[in-house]
């Protein structure tokens, strides 16, 4: 990493605490409802159809999530679903709006050791009241100089946050899990990023290995590991 390194942002969501899962785990009590009225394997792919369809309109987070579950759910079942199974699948996205936030290993250590040294910010996306309360929840907002809750994550939305604090973008550091959200657009306005793998990934943030040839950025295998390359 450069030497001139001032500012850290952190991506929440599968950075900073456990995200995707959750998802998961959701989706595959939607399937077990669905069940009663069709034969199920993997709704995976049907229902981020759906998703992706409304995201112009609800935008990320768990509401979007849970409206296009019941609208998957209607379509699926050709409109057959129980005003009680649509009433259970409300439920799932209650409880994952009142899930508590797990923080991931080594990012508290992590987070305490890099403010004594750097400047940090949290820049996420998705539904603002749910990732801010996220963020109270987590523990974690007193360490953060800044935060960011934006509707996209694109080389555009980076650009204007940058502009908005009047941050050097040679100076600035993105850390994230999704290459195609975290680390490829910051890369692409002249910031450096590294790219924290988690075992699980939204269909909608994968990349192709193709698009990021000719890009630099560090890969690492957990958030303490960013200690020993800034040497702090």
């Amino acid at each position: 990493m450069k030497q001139q390194i001032k500012t850290i942002a952190f991506d929440a969501d599968d950075t900073l605490w456990i995200n995707e899962p959750l998802f998961t785990s959701t989706r595959l009590k939607f399937e077990e409802i669905l069940s009663h009225y069709l034969e199920v394997d993997s709704l995976e792919a049907e229902l981020y159809a759906v998703e992706k369809r409304n995201l112009r309109l609800f935008g990320y987070g768990v509401k979007g999530f849970m409206l296009s579950m019941i609208e998957s759910a209607i379509e699926l079942t050709e409109s057959k679903v129980s005003a009680k199974d649509i009433q259970s699948i409300i439920d799932l996205g209650k409880a994952m709006l009142e899930h508590p936030v797990h923080i991931l290993p080594g990012i508290t250590e992590t987070i305490l050791a890099l403010k004594e040294h750097y400047d940090l910010m949290i820049i996420t996306k998705g539904d603002l009241f749910d990732q801010e309360t996220k963020i109270a929840r987590s523990g974690l907002a007193q360490h953060f100089e800044r935060i960011e809750i934006v509707s996209e994550k694109n080389e555009a939305s980076y650009q204007e946050v940058i502009d908005r604090h009047g941050i050097d973008i040679s100076s600035f550091l993105m850390i994230g899990n999704s290459l195609k959200s975290d680390i490829l657009p910051v890369c692409n306005i002249g910031g450096q990023a590294v790219h924290i793998h988690y075992k699980e990934t939204w269909l909608h943030e994968k990349t192709e290995p193709h698009h990021v040839n000719g890009i630099e950025y560090l890969e690492l295998n957990n958030a303490l590991e960013l200690l020993e390359v800034l040497r702090v």
